[in-house]
């Protein structure tokens, strides 16, 4: 006998409203710019893809965007894994030529980014577009496509610059977020990756991604690693580590 048959249309087995908490509210999150303008960045209540929190690493990669204009200012970038979308804002503020700001495409993720892009300023970036994409697969939803052979993407579709940042954590995603960065860079293109160890005791797995991106064809370079403060209190003999910032530049061979 199903549930449905057992029920007899009394709804005995519905869960009540109350039953389940309902989801943390969407919430704000405030970036100032070096040059002191506010950008108000829309976050999402609670998310798997961790797109609710501004990491230290985004708000490090739009201070190291907006020092640096010259790698976007009438350039084309595409960020991986975006989240909030803090550096795809600065770069839409900094006059790159295009911005194509990708997430995975969950509703909810790819809706906050648009909201962003459309208000975090005070007025809508339109040289920033937002796409649903997944690492790794193919790469027509960038180029408004069904698919596209990696072959046929030609060099002035390529970007100028792509943006990881908090991103290789995911170890088992290296290889795909280097496949997409081979797949999408420019042959003077440049890759900056920006990110914090979240797990101690897996650095050592973090900067594996910088062995691997050679045999993709990269030249790795470490630009610095600074101290902020670490994201999440835990043990204090950890918080060294968590605390850093390391930024990468990575070029094609």
């Amino acid at each position: 006998m199903s549930d449905d048959e057992l029920d007899l249309g009394t709804g005995m087995f519905e869960e009540p409203e109350d039953f389940r908490p309902p989801p943390p509210p969407d919430h704000f999150a405030e970036y100032e710019t070096p040059n002191k303008e506010t950008v108000k960045l829309k976050l999402v209540g609670k998310s798997p893809l961790w797109g609710h929190l501004l990491w230290n690493a985004g708000k490090y990669t739009a201070d190291y965007l907006y020092n640096h204009s010259e790698l976007v200012e009438n350039k084309r970038v595409l960020e991986l894994g975006a989240a909030a979308a803090l550096p795809s804002v600065v770069c839409g503020m900094k006059n790159a030529s295009v911005v194509i700001s990708t997430d995975y495409p969950d509703p909810d993720l790819l809706g906050n980014i648009q909201y962003n892009v459309d208000n975090s300023i005070g007025k809508k970036l339109t040289n920033v577009e937002v796409k649903g994409f997944i690492w790794g697969n193919n790469k027509g939803p960038i180029y408004d496509m069904e698919e596209i052979n990696a072959s046929d993407i030609q060099e002035k579709d390529k970007f100028d610059l792509i943006i990881l940042s908090d991103l290789i954590f995911n170890h088992t995603e290296h290889r795909k977020l280097l496949t997409d960065c081979q797949e999408l860079i420019k042959s003077d293109g440049k890759v900056l990756v920006v990110f914090s160890p979240h797990r101690a005791h897996l650095l050592h797995k973090d900067l594996e991604f910088f062995e691997t991106c050679e045999e993709f064809g990269f030249t790795s370079q470490l630009v610095e690693q600074v101290n902020w403060s670490p994201m999440f209190e835990e043990d204090d003999e950890t918080a060294e580590i968590r605390s850093r910032v390391y930024c990468y530049l990575m070029t094609p061979n």
